[in-house]
């Protein structure tokens, strides 16, 4: 299966540490071969997932949980 881009909403995240927990905790999930952040730091960052399995909203939400207190802006 050809590796898809998925594009995610977060808030929370304020610095590098935030951007690497993030990323530590999204590599974990099933199929994914990349994360890219584009920290926007207290506003709303976007995070780009590759992925050979898209992971779903509920696996992004709980992922992000796990790394700290950081959210989905669009749930």
């Amino acid at each position: 299966m050809a590796a898809t881009n998925n594009t995610f909403a977060v808030t929370g995240l304020t610095c590098g540490h935030c951007v690497g927990a993030v990323t530590d905790e999204l590599r974990e999930l099933p199929g994914v071969s990349g994360v890219d952040i584009d920290l926007v730091a207290g506003g709303v960052s976007t995070v780009t997932v590759t992925a050979s399995i898209p992971p779903t909203n509920e696996q992004v939400a709980a992922a992000l949980d796990e790394a700290g207190n950081y959210r989905l802006a669009n749930i």
